[in-house]
C-alpha cells in the first residue's frame, strides 16, 4: 500500500461514526460520508468531525477504505448498495481498496455480506467494534478478522491515526470472528458467551478474556464464582426459567425461555459429550490464573 495519508469513507454519521470520523481527521485523514436524506443534527455532527459529504458514487470512487458503521439492520443493504456502485465503476475503483464491516451483526450475517465483495476487487475485513464512541483519552476496540493476514496487516496500520485496532490472529481465524466476539461480548452474563466465542476459533475466545478484564472486570470475577457451582445444578434453571416467562406472559417472555434453553444445553452437555462443559471449565480456569 501507498505511505501516503489514507482517505477513508465512514457511513453513517452517527454517533459512533462521526466519532470515529473526528479521530480520524485529528490525525490528518481525509473523511468521506454520504448524508442522504440525513437529519439536520446529523449533518451538524458530520460538519463538526470534518467529514466531507459526497454521493455514494463519489464516495466509492476516491475512498481507500469504506467503514460500515451503522445500525444493525442496514449492515447488508448498504454493503449491497456499495457492491452495485462498484460495479458500475470498474477499473476507476481505488487500487486497493477495502469494505470493512464494523456493525454489530452475527458471524453469519458477515460472512454474507462479505460473499458480495467475492470475485470483485474490493478487499473485505470483519471488524467489531467494543467501547463507547471515541472521546478524549477513551478509545474503543475494533477488533478486526480477514481471510488474509496482509489485508489485517494493513487495516491494523490504521492505528497510527489514532483509531485503537486488535487483529485477531491464528489458526482458524477468518471472518466472522470479529462479528463473534461482538456478539459474545454483548450477551448477557451467562456462560452462553463463553462457549459461543470458543465455537468460533482460540484467537476468538483469548480475545473476550482480555476484553472482559480490560473492560468488565467485575462481570469476569462474577462468571469465575458462579459458573462452576451452576454447571450441576442447571437442571433446576430450566424449570425456574419457563415459569418466570410464563409470569411475565407474552412476548416478553421470550427472553427468559432463552435463557432456560441455555441451561438446557449445559444439561445436555453433562449427560453427553461434555464438550461445552470442558469449554466453560476451561475459560474460568484461565481467567482464574490471569488474575
Amino acid at each position: 500500500m501507498s505511505s501516503a495519508v489514507p482517505r477513508l469513507a465512514v457511513v453513517a454519521a452517527g454517533a459512533m461514526g462521526a466519532a470515529v470520523a473526528k479521530r480520524l481527521t485529528s490525525f490528518g485523514c481525509t473523511v468521506y460520508t454520504n448524508l442522504d436524506g440525513r437529519s439536520e443534527d446529523t449533518r451538524k455532527r458530520a460538519q463538526d468531525a470534518g467529514m466531507i459529504d459526497l454521493s455514494v458514487d463519489e464516495l466509492v470512487l476516491k475512498s481507500d477504505w469504506i467503514l460500515s458503521i451503522l445500525p444493525p439492520r442496514d449492515a447488508v443493504s448498504f454493503a449491497e448498495k456499495i457492491q452495485k456502485v462498484a460495479a458500475k465503476h470498474g477499473r476507476a475503483l481505488p487500487s486497493p481498496q477495502t469494505f470493512v464491516d464494523c456493525n454489530a451483526v452475527n458471524p453469519e450475517t458477515v460472512k454474507r455480506i462479505a460473499a458480495l465483495f467475492a470475485g470483485t476487487s474490493i478487499r473485505f475485513v470483519d471488524a467489531g467494534i467494543i467501547g463507547g464512541p471515541p472521546k478524549g483519552d477513551q478509545n474503543p476496540t475494533f477488533y478486526a478478522s480477514a481471510e488474509d493476514v496482509k489485508i489485517l496487516d494493513e487495516f491494523t496500520a490504521l492505528s497510527k491515526y489514532g483509531l485503537k485496532l486488535s487483529p485477531l490472529k491464528g489458526k482458524g481465524v477468518g471472518i466472522g470472528d470479529a462479528s463473534a466476539l461482538k456478539m459474545s461480548y454483548a450477551v448477557s452474563g451467562t456462560g452462553r458467551r463463553t462457549s459461543s466465542a470458543h465455537a468460533s476459533s482460540p484467537a476468538t475466545a483469548d480475545a473476550l478474556m482480555r476484553e472482559l478484564q480490560m473492560s468488565q472486570p467485575i462481570l469476569l470475577d462474577r462468571l469465575v464464582k458462579t459458573v462452576p457451582p451452576m454447571l450441576p445444578k442447571a437442571y433446576r434453571w430450566i424449570g425456574e426459567m419457563e415459569e418466570i416467562a410464563d409470569f411475565v406472559g407474552g412476548s416478553e417472555g421470550d427472553v427468559y425461555r432463552g435463557i432456560a434453553k441455555v441451561y438446557e444445553r449445559i444439561e445436555k452437555s453433562i449427560a453427553g459429550d461434555q464438550e461445552d462443559i470442558a469449554t466453560l471449565t476451561k475459560f474460568v480456569e484461565k481467567a482464574k490464573e490471569s488474575r
